[in-house]
């Protein structure tokens, strides 16, 4: 039986943002690190675990105290002697932003080659969380590990979550992407899509074609679509929730991940899935507002709370 705990997969990267001349400020971000850390924010006590594979020198080091300054463990994910996390830097124009990334040997990329740590990890987890992100940083055989141990872990009753998340420039092929895709959703109760990436990747011409194709695999699903309404599907029933307008976004790196967290909260919680998408957009909302990924806890609470 699963647990009261949540669980991400991913890669947590370093994060070099608001640059100020020749100055930045390091965070830690990642797509998955974001949707947890806006989960564990709503989620009261429930206990939060970051799945991943670490190095051992002081960047590594410093992640794992950041994660447990604010409450996440990284459960039996490993820590691997000789190896070090990615980095990314975000580049404003306006409030949109365009990333560079130095992740090709990232700790993270062997997150699934302990396949004993990693189901440890996934045990008695109530909900886990990961992406076509956390899928695209891993080879073939470690992916379908991966993908092994979350089966293991949904039949044992944890409830799995799953953003597609395409990005273009970490997949060899097109065709690779939808075929790991596919399989991911196959072991998938939510699906937390972005309209965009479905209709760069699977050709989809309406949000309404990607609810409709991902469907017939997956009984939840919310496709977002940036600042036009979330389209929510369960047991069959199409919903359209409006987002929030926000008239000078600051920084919209980590909306999306925010608003997955913010609807897992709220499932959580109890909500039904269009009630979750409206908690999901008010925080997403605020997250816009704030520099780098991570919003702080209150302003997610604050948010969260209306």
């Amino acid at each position: 039986m699963a647990g009261n705990g949540v669980a991400s997969i991913g890669e947590c990267m370093l994060e070099l943002s608001g640059q100020a001349g020749p100055n930045w400020r390091m965070g830690f971000a990642g797509d998955t690190f974001n949707t947890l850390w806006a989960l564990h924010a709503l989620s009261g006590d429930r206990p939060a675990t970051y799945v991943s594979a670490f190095g051992d020198d002081p960047f590594s080091h410093d992640q794992i105290g950041f994660f447990a300054q604010n409450g996440i463990g990284i459960g039996a994910s490993p820590v691997i002697a000789g190896a070090r996390p990615g980095l990314y830097a975000i580049s404003l124009a306006g409030a949109e932003r365009s990333f560079t990334y130095w992740r090709g040997d990232a700790a993270a990329r062997q997150l699934a080659s302990d396949p004993v740590a990693l189901a440890k990890s996934l045990q008695n987890q109530s909900l886990v969380y990961f992406s076509g992100i956390t899928l695209a940083i891993l080879d073939e055989a470690p992916r379908k590990a991966l993908l092994a141990a979350i089966a293991i872990a949904r039949g044992a009753g944890s409830r799995i979550a799953f953003d597609p998340n395409y990005r273009p420039r970490l997949w060899r092929k097109r065709e690779d992407a939808q075929a790991a895709i596919l399989e991911a959703l196959a072991v998938t109760d939510i699906a937390l899509p972005t309209f965009p990436d479905e209709q760069m990747l699977f050709g989809d011409t309406t949000p309404e074609a990607t609810a409709e194709r991902l469907g017939e695999i997956v009984g939840e699903i919310v496709v977002k679509n940036g600042e036009d309404p979330a389209l929510v599907v369960s047991n069959g029933v199409i919903a359209r929730v409006p987002a929030v307008h926000v008239a000078a976004p600051v920084d919209t790196t980590g909306a999306g991940d925010s608003f997955n967290g913010g609807y897992l909260a709220a499932r959580l919680a109890g909500h039904a899935p269009t009630e979750a998408a409206g908690y999901a957009h008010r925080v997403a909302a605020a997250v816009v507002q704030v520099r780098g990924a991570l919003a702080p806890f209150e302003v997610l609470r604050n948010a969260f709370a209306g």
